[in-house]
């Protein structure tokens, strides 16, 4: 039996996530594992604009930084970009999003962190939030690999989301969220969504699950989602994106193998109502549940983090994929 020693602080009317942002001003919402995962920090980020709160949006970028001009950079690791920002490169979903927010008249610019370890990216999260006097993180994941512990069979793609996980953690001060849409996506992966359950579980019984909400198409928010993810297919057409592909053909009410794009030409999706959720957790709490949080805190470079944890996870008894018996 599970039992309640405290009342719920929020009526089920409230959603746990935004009540818990209810009093921050300045709001950073950044995609935690690369490419176009700042696509799907879109409704939250945009729900919070339309609060009234600033927000400021930042990405873990695969995009080809290096090439940016020296004043492009708001610190090291961290560069400002906007919709003027040269394109040197076909390839750049920061630009893309920077674009798209300036046609709907919303603040246009998006930060960019390099693809580096733990300890440059803590430094550059710093400077991005005593630069904008942040006093709220929303870390959002397109998929749910951001929730892997360490000890399943397969672990999806988690570098850049632990890194980002890492980076937040050893910083005090802020509201530290964490966001996950995108239910099911990373299967292709490898990832077991039987064990993403059972995380998610042992998450709750942490204290550290704060639910989770759809996003609708008949709201704001999700039908400027997938305006936005249209644009970015539009204006990205030999690399678009899959998963915020995926989740906005889930929030139009599609179903099963449906092809949006080459990239998944010969495989079999199941495109569903589950991958429009957006399941919320305190970051502190999701950090204590990594098992391997401790092998990548002194990482400076990306690839000492796949080391590590490819090294970790050959070390670990694994658990064994879990089927959902549904």
């Amino acid at each position: 039996m599970i039992s309640m020693t405290t009342p719920p602080a929020n009526p089920l009317a409230a959603n746990s996530l935004f009540a818990r942002l209810d009093s921050a001003e300045r709001v950073l919402v950044a995609g935690a594992g690369g490419g176009f995962d700042v696509y799907a920090g879109l409704p939250v980020a945009l729900s919070l604009l339309h609060q009234g709160k600033e927000v400021q949006l930042a990405n873990l970028s695969f995009s080809a930084l290096e090439g940016l001009p020296v004043d492009a950079w708001l610190a090291p690791d961290v560069a400002v970009i906007t919709p003027e920002t040269s394109l040197h490169q076909p390839y750049f979903p920061e630009r893309t999003l920077a674009q798209w927010l300036e046609l709907h008249h919303y603040p246009s610019t998006v930060h960019a962190f390099a693809r580096v370890g733990v300890q440059p990216l803590r430094a550059a999260y710093r400077a991005l939030i005593e630069r904008y006097d942040i006093d709220a993180v929303v870390l959002v994941d397109g998929g749910t690999d951001i929730l892997m512990r360490g000890d399943e069979s397969g672990l999806g793609t988690p570098e850049e989301d632990l890194t980002s996980v890492a980076a937040l953690a050893g910083i005090d001060g802020p509201e530290r969220l964490v966001v996950s849409i995108g239910f099911g996506i990373d299967a292709y992966h490898g990832v077991s969504h039987g064990l993403v359950l059972e995380n998610i579980a042992a998450l709750e019984r942490d204290g550290a699950c704060l639910g989770a909400f759809s996003v609708s198409r008949t709201t704001r928010e999700g039908a400027l989602f997938l305006d936005a993810v249209a644009h970015a297919q539009k204006h990205t057409p030999d690399h678009p994106s899959i998963v915020n592909g995926s989740i906005a053909a889930a929030v139009q009410g599609a179903f099963g193998d449906v092809q949006f794009t080459s990239r998944t030409r010969g495989s079999e999706l199941f495109i569903n109502p589950l991958m429009s959720l957006c399941f919320a957790f305190e970051l502190e709490g999701l950090a204590r549940n990594c098992l391997y949080l401790d092998r990548i805190e002194h990482t400076y470079l990306m690839r000492q983090v796949s080391s590590a944890i490819e090294l970790f996870h050959e070390e670990i008894r694994q658990r064994p994929p879990r089927r959902i018996p549904h």
